[in-house]
């Protein structure tokens, strides 16, 4: 069951980088897409709330979800440890893009 939780929160995590990694992207190339100023000065603080809670949303249900069911589901000790492997292999990512900052700068 524990390797079985592992490979789950690394599934979990997995996602919710690469969804990061979306939304990254798409942040980066919004002037490109966008342009530099937006004509009506509204809209743009709005798109990014939205993005914002959308992202809250996404990553919540990613993050929390599976711990959440089973939980509910009365498997509390299993729910927990899904919970922190998912935050493990979270910061066993975010360790990775650091180093890899460090060493293609």
């Amino acid at each position: 069951m524990q390797k079985q939780l592992t490979k789950l929160g690394f599934l979990c995590a997995l996602g919710e980088a690469a969804y990061i990694g979306l939304v990254a992207l798409l942040m980066s190339g919004a002037e490109r897409f966008f342009g530099n100023t937006p004509d009506n000065k509204i809209l743009a603080p709005i798109t990014f709330l939205l993005l914002f809670v959308l992202s809250a949303a996404v990553s919540g249900a990613l993050v929390l979800g599976k711990p959440a069911l089973m939980y509910m589901e009365g498997k509390k000790k299993e729910a927990l440890a899904l919970f922190g492997f998912t935050l493990l292999w979270l910061f066993v990512f975010f360790v990775l893009m650091v180093l890899s900052l460090i060493i293609f700068r």
